[in-house]
């Protein structure tokens, strides 16, 4: 046995594993062949998620006859529900399937979903009548015809959000962080991965939202079935050559045991000194787990009582839901902080959510031509708001920054928090576009006489629209960016997975509450003066837009209370002359 060991050191890594459960080998796995088969499955799923999402509101009201406010609902409930669904598949991921059978088993449920959408648009019982010359002639979609509708979205959705929540950790999970090259490849292979997610979001705003408006829904939807499929053959494909690592378990396992011991213990006096509380010993299996100790702080002192180890739990009663370290408490903390920040993040994405409905909706009713014959799909206005973030990216990097570092005398340049603040600050912008924009529509259709006619082509270039689109996009490469950095960064180590559901999940919470505001607004404002009403040119929608820019301009205000509370985790430490230390924590 020991004449083998200098043959086999270093040829296999000691955390991760082949197909069949062995030691994986690092010649015959992972690296970039198997990165690449993950990265085309992802290009795939974003090709076909937003290919959906992009046009289903010109689908839900032209071909299923709902009105503007609940076809706009749909399409927001249906993207909110597919990234709130991402923290469920990454609590199935990481604590019971694995990355691997939760990425295919949640393609397959997504193929099966867009499977049933595309029957839906063949099979003429499944969808209302075509509308007569008079409009009055327009039956809206059955109670049955919703239901099939209902569930092929939520297949969707539910596939998306499981499949969305590990594809990215399994791309890294190919490389090896202990060997300096494949750690650079791994750096390479998220630039990779928004490169692919870039190009599928550009070729379903583009090639798909054509296909879709003059080869019909059908053709549409069956390439996005065929490429989430397709996508799911290429993904199976590299089985052989990927590496597998064990299951972790859920950080939001961590955070209820925490709540559950604290609360279980509530009636206990926490200890004056903190270092009576529990930090260290070994009391679960032996199984630990390398991870960042954290000093006591004293916000949520309530939390404290988690790690109280006394004479009142008996031995043989121990385990992770009566007593935590200190460790896992502080890490708790330190994403109870964060949440301000968190929630005042929300209310960009309910701006963004426009650019799917309402914004779309006005671009069907102006003149989109490009010369005589070509006529721009309305959907595919939103090509300007994925240029909008792929031109500021390279913009912030090159000219920002470097203006940044000499102002600010920060070598990032922007900090996260100021990244945020400055993507918040352009969706006020946006929407203030958005609102003189529709003013603009409405006079013209008024003074040509069109606003009782729904279908007529308002003779006003839909080009008007670009401004919203952009400065959304480009408000959306500063939020996103800013956002990922913040979780990233400020989360526990032992919580990195969380930090992308925390991120998803603000996208999730903008969706919902654009819904929930819609339904309000549509109710508050009635039908003989409504805002949102379903012949656009009868409308107030400048008037939703206003109310999103208030409301943007309030949120700005208190986001920046919660900017100025906020301290960097690193700056705290620092402050607190705290030097950290890496040290065996049981992993419960």
């Amino acid at each position: 046995m020991t004449t083998d060991l200098p043959q086999t050191q270093g040829k296999t890594l000691p955390d991760a594993w082949d197909y069949k459960g062995r030691p994986a080998e690092r010649s015959k796995s992972g690296g970039w062949t198997s990165a690449a088969m993950i990265l085309g499955a992802e290009a795939c799923e974003r090709l076909t998620t937003l290919g959906i999402a992009v046009n289903l509101v010109t689908y839900l009201t032209g071909t299923m006859h709902l009105g503007n406010a609940n076809s706009a609902n749909t399409v927001t409930n249906f993207l909110g529900t597919s990234f709130m669904l991402c923290l469920l598949g990454g609590f199935i991921a990481d604590t019971f399937l694995g990355r691997y059978l939760t990425i295919a088993i949640f393609a397959t449920v997504q193929a099966t979903g867009v499977t049933i959408l595309t029957v839906s648009t063949i099979v003429p019982s499944l969808r209302p009548p075509k509308c007569k010359a008079d409009d009055a002639s327009c039956i809206p979609a059955s109670g049955m015809q919703l239901t099939v509708l209902y569930i092929a979205l939520y297949l969707t959705a539910l596939g998306t959000g499981g499949l969305k929540s590990s594809v990215s950790g399994f791309g890294s999970d190919q490389f090896d962080e202990s060997d300096k090259e494949e750690r650079k490849q791994m750096t390479k292979f998220f630039n990779w991965f928004f490169f692919f997610i870039s190009i599928g979001s550009l070729g379903a705003v583009t090639i798909l939202v054509y296909i879709q408006d003059n080869l019909g829904r059908e053709w549409g939807y069956g390439i996005c079935a065929c490429a989430i499929v397709l996508g799911l053959l290429v993904f199976l494909s590299g089985t052989r050559r990927y590496r597998f690592k064990k299951l972790v378990g859920s950080p939001l396992t961590q955070i209820a045991t925490v709540f559950v011991a604290a609360w279980n213990k509530r009636k206990l006096e926490s200890p004056s000194d903190s270092s009576l509380l529990y930090n260290v010993d070994d009391i679960a299996d032996g199984h630990k787990k390398k991870k960042q100790r954290l000093p006591h702080t004293k916000q949520f002192r309530f939390l404290d009582k988690a790690a109280i180890n006394g004479p009142e739990i008996a031995p043989n009663m121990v385990n992770k839901w009566n007593l935590s370290t200190l460790t896992d408490v502080e890490e708790v903390k330190l994403l109870i902080r964060m949440l301000p920040i968190w929630a005042t993040t929300i209310i960009f994405w309910t701006v963004y959510a426009q650019m799917t409905t309402f914004s779309v909706s006005q671009a069907t009713t102006m003149d989109r031509h490009i010369g005589k014959s070509f006529q721009i799909p309305a959907a595919s206005l939103t090509v300007f708001f994925v240029g909008g973030i792929l031109l500021t990216v390279p913009v912030y990097d090159r000219i920002i920054v470097p203006i940044a570092r000499k102002l600010l005398k920060n070598p990032q340049g922007l900090t996260p928090l100021q990244r945020i603040g400055v993507g918040l600050v352009l969706s006020i912008f946006a929407m203030v576009a958005a609102a003189l924009t529709e003013l603009k529509r409405l006079h013209v259709a008024r003074s040509r006489g069109l606003t009782n006619d729904p279908t007529a082509e308002i003779p006003l270039s839909v080009f008007w629209l670009v401004p919203q689109f952009f400065i959304v996009g480009a408000g959306e490469a500063f939020t996103y960016m800013g956002q990922l950095d913040f979780f990233l960064r400020e989360c526990p180590k032992g919580m990195k997975t969380m930090s992308t559901g925390l991120f998803l999940s603000t996208l999730s919470l903008g969706f919902f509450f654009s819904s929930l505001l819609v339904t309000i607004v549509h109710k508050v404002t009635g039908d003989k003066k409504p805002w949102l009403a379903d012949n656009l040119n009868q409308g107030k929608l400048y008037n939703f837009y206003w109310l999103l820019a208030i409301l943007s301009a309030l949120n700005i205000v208190i986001y920046l209370v919660c900017a100025k509370w906020y301290v960097y985790k690193d700056k705290r430490l620092a402050d607190e002359g705290i030097e950290l230390e890496e040290v065996d924590v049981v992993c419960h």
